[in-house]
């Protein structure tokens, strides 16, 4: 893995305000990073890196779907290498939010997110 390639050009697509804080996405060439600041420690910060065949799979299993989780997404799944895990379910879905593909359902008073994939 090459950073000087994957974090070249970024640009900001938008943020995503979670349950307890807000993401940051910015795309890259064939990825996207999600970024987000510690809550424990000023000045420090966490990132994901997202594909964007992630992406575009999650995009067309759950198109025009409205309570999709990440969890559920994690399951369904049939590609462990795009998405592996519900961390990496939840990463694509705020992708999605931030380049509008999807919404965060605000109905739900869950601990979990509910997203409303577009078509």
């Amino acid at each position: 893995m090459n950073i000087k390639s994957l974090s070249a050009g970024l640009s900001f697509r938008g943020n995503v305000t979670g349950r307890r804080q807000k993401y940051y996405v910015f795309e890259g060439k064939d990825s996207f990073f999600v970024f987000s600041f510690s809550r424990a420690k000023p000045k420090s910060g966490y990132f994901n890196m997202v594909s964007a065949e992630a992406v575009n799979y999650v995009k067309r299993l759950t198109s025009g779907e409205q309570g999709v989780t990440a969890q559920a997404l994690n399951k369904r799944s049939r590609k462990p290498k795009l998405i592996g895990s519900a961390l990496e379910a939840l990463n694509v879905l705020y992708v999605l939010v931030a380049i509008g593909s999807a919404k965060i359902d605000q109905r739900h008073k869950d601990k979990q997110l509910f997203f409303n994939v577009s078509d």
